[in-house]
């Protein structure tokens, strides 16, 4: 074959690719965290009605642990390999926005698409009055309790202030045994926002003025009374050995008595151990009558370098109808952003989410500031210190105070 052969079959083959790939379906690249075992089977599901809707897009799921999301994301944006569209952390849509990472939503939203939503969370992902995501995950924070724990230890009630929990915890450790007070998280993601529950009881800011609240009295007597926990023998032993995931198993194993955390531990309960005897109340208020709760979205986001953003809003318009909102907040156990959503008895008529909702006017949001990142870790890292027996509160707290103002600067 001549080289001039070669170079007419090669341009030939040419011709065939781009015929086919002409007619070809685009395809949307989606990376999603992973909540719970029914988070892939769910997008997968979506995915394929979407499909058969709408034949000429192909949906690509790809499911990513949610401790390692935020790493994933950054090495494939630095090498532009990022999907067109992922689940983020609200908290970090600051940095993505300023990045110019991602694309606003805003010609895209009708009228009728913003008035799906509750309010109180699609605010977290609005910016310089534009959308830059959208809600994909909502929830608060209470308290769950063991009501037959409680009832063994002469406890008709869940504590309505830390002063309370404590004494309730003192009671529960008399019971011997091998099951605890209070289930304290202190590894992992969320390490800072199990220390923030104390501190906004009693009165604290995370950032106050544009510097660190981890320095003032309030952060401080909270690190003290964690500590005090510890130290009497009211929480599980190797506390900094603890995720979310973990004390909450703890909790579900009768071994510790208490824990503070999201609406998706209810579901946990009915299909994990449907015969434990819990209730959900408010976190424990503090001397000034605060009680602090966490309100916490997660967004997905469409990247500013994606080449099919018309079939990629496209499958968000559809995951955010109705009904499949429904579905996925069934299955993990969210609190509904839909408005419509909210009206279904499986949340309406839910005594468990009825707790949750009702804490919602008072929570707090991780700050939308550059470097909260940075900011989390440095706090979780002081807590973790302060927990181990390794520094003492106030200095600790001071120290990580001023490497977070430096951050802040």
């Amino acid at each position: 074959m001549t080289f001039k052969q070669k170079l007419c079959l090669l341009a030939g083959a040419s011709i065939v690719a781009f015929s086919s790939s002409a007619f070809a379906a685009s395809t949307v690249r989606v990376t999603i965290a992973e909540y719970s075992k029914g988070t892939g089977p769910y997008f997968q599901e979506a995915a394929k009605a979407f499909e058969a809707a709408n034949p000429d897009v192909k949906i690509q799921i790809e499911v990513v642990p949610w401790d390692s999301l935020q790493q994933k994301l950054t090495t494939d944006i630095s090498a532009g390999a990022n999907a067109d569209l992922s689940i983020i952390g609200t908290r970090w849509l600051l940095d993505y926005v300023s990045e110019g990472i991602v694309a606003p939503l805003d010609e895209h939203i009708k009228p009728d698409f913003k008035a799906r939503f509750i309010d109180t969370f699609l605010t977290p992902s609005v910016m310089n009055g534009k959308v830059y995501g959208l809600p994909v995950a909502a929830s608060a924070r209470a308290m769950y309790y063991n009501k037959d724990i409680f009832a063994k230890a002469g406890i008709s009630a869940p504590p309505a202030t830390w002063a309370d929990f404590k004494t309730d915890a003192e009671k529960i450790k008399k019971l011997g045994g091998e099951t605890y007070g209070f289930g304290l998280q202190g590894k992992e993601s969320e390490t800072d926002v199990y220390f923030y529950y104390g501190m906004w009881s009693n009165g604290g800011e995370i950032v106050k003025g544009g510097k660190s609240g981890l320095d003032s009295k309030a952060a401080i007597d909270t690190a003290k009374l964690y500590k005090s926990f510890i130290d009497e023998g009211l929480t599980q032993p190797g506390v900094t050995s603890y995720s979310r995931e973990d004390v909450q198993n703890l909790f579900k194993q009768g071994k510790v008595a208490t824990v503070i955390t999201a609406p998706f531990l209810s579901g946990q309960i009915k299909t994990e151990a449907p015969k434990l005897n819990y209730g959900v109340a408010p976190i424990p208020a503090g001397p000034g009558g605060d009680k602090g709760t966490y309100g916490v979205t997660d967004s997905i986001v469409l990247f500013e370098n994606s080449k099919n953003k018309e079939a990629a809003w496209k499958f968000l318009d559809f995951i955010f109808t109705k009904e499949q909102r429904t579905k996925f907040d069934k299955i993990e156990g969210f609190l509904p952003v839909n408005a419509e959503e909210a009206k279904d008895p499986y949340f309406a008529d839910n005594a468990d989410l009825k707790v949750f909702t009702s804490l919602l006017p008072n929570a707090r949001f991780a700050p939308v500031i550059p470097g909260w990142e940075d900011i989390a870790k440095t706090t979780s890292n002081a807590v973790q210190k302060i927990y181990l027996g390794q520094g003492e509160a106030e200095a600790t707290l001071k120290e990580a105070a001023a490497k977070i103002n430096a951050t802040l600067k």
